[in-house]
């Protein structure tokens, strides 16, 4: 088993902790978080220190992962990725034992894919990315760096999602779609046609707010 350490407690974190242990792969020695909460439990993992101490987890060959959260704006996640990567800190990816992910699919370092997730045959998911539970991915489709696909959502084949992206729960985006960086899809929306400008998006079918 590898050792692993994550990069934030919080919600998301104690979902991705179920996940790692489905896996069975990683030894998760601890949270790191803020200052002030080191010592506090997250399930059966202890916050056992801050940002500061990555570079002395790296020297000890862990595996790291961020379990931030991402609502909308990748911010916190991209920053915290680009702070690992200056301390030449390797990523875990990690994968549910209970998600269907095609052997012919390539997911990105840092990223994972939740419970009851698919992953279809040669799509690519990005670095640092959230495929969330129960969420479809098809046939080859790309999804960028940073990039979220929330709860219950569907990507249907051959759509191409940027960099940056948050598309919400039970979102349905049509074969084929592209979406540019830097989109925000609000829950239950319906995507049928391609977005190339930034920006917010909600509602069946979906516009810009």
């Amino acid at each position: 088993m590898q050792n692993l350490i994550l990069i934030g407690g919080g919600g998301h974190c104690k979902a991705c902790l179920d996940v790692i242990t489905s896996t069975g792969q990683y030894n998760v020695i601890g949270v790191l978080d803020t200052f002030e909460k080191i010592g506090q439990k997250m399930l059966n993992c202890t916050i056992i220190g801050t940002d500061e101490d990555i570079e002395g987890w790296v020297k000890k060959d862990c595996l790291f992962l961020i379990t931030v959260g991402q609502i909308k704006s990748s911010a916190l996640r991209t920053k915290l990725y680009t702070h690992l990567k200056q301390h030449k800190a390797p990523l875990a990816t990690v994968i549910s034992k209970y998600a269907i992910v095609s052997k012919y699919s390539i997911i990105g370092k840092g990223s994972i894919v939740m419970h009851q997730a698919v992953v279809n045959v040669d799509s690519q998911i990005g670095d640092n990315s959230i495929i969330n539970t129960n969420a479809i991915v098809e046939h080859d489709v790309k999804i960028g760096n940073h990039t979220h696909v929330s709860t219950g959502a569907i990507i249907n084949g051959n759509c191409q999602i940027g960099n940056h992206v948050f598309i919400g729960s039970q979102t349905v985006i049509a074969q084929g779609i592209s979406i540019c960086d830097n989109v925000v899809i609000g829950a239950g929306s319906t995507i049928l046609k391609s977005i190339d400008t930034e920006g917010v998006y909600v509602g069946s079918p979906a516009k810009r707010i």
